[in-house]
């Protein structure tokens, strides 16, 4: 699925389900995305977790491992493995066409942190990226 697609469907449920943009980042590969980094498989979203409990109350599944799924967006209330703060990464946010997305540091943390094979390669493209643009 194209990034701009992942985008109009996060859009459709934000407004279907009356969620402010300031209660959401985009995680994952997302950032990578929209900086054109690399296109994404998916979208991972962090939300607040009053929001993300609203969610739930509705008609929307939880799986076992915390994540709401809807098509190819990945929704939750935390980031893992690593144990950060949703409200502090959501807070600050980078804003990119009205919509946050976790800072680059962040990911570039947690691809660290996980260390699979594709995280490496995207570690390498992230630092390139800021030795670019930084």
């Amino acid at each position: 699925m194209e990034f701009e697609d992942l985008l109009a469907l996060l859009k459709v449920i934000a407004e279907k389900e009356n969620i402010n943009y300031n209660d959401f980042a985009i995680c994952g590969s997302g950032p990578m995305a929209v900086r054109g980094i690399r296109g994404p498989g998916d979208l991972d979203i962090i939300i607040r977790k009053e929001v993300f409990e609203n969610l739930k109350e509705r008609e929307y599944k939880v799986s076992s491992d915390g994540i709401l799924r809807i098509g190819n967006l990945e929704i939750s209330d935390k980031w893992n493995p690593l144990d950060y703060d949703t409200n502090l990464l959501i807070d600050n946010a980078d804003v990119i066409d009205g919509i946050k997305y976790v800072k680059l540091d962040y990911i570039l943390e947690w691809k660290k942190k996980v260390g699979r094979e594709k995280d490496k390669v995207d570690i390498e493209l992230i630092m390139k990226y800021q030795e670019k643009y930084n």
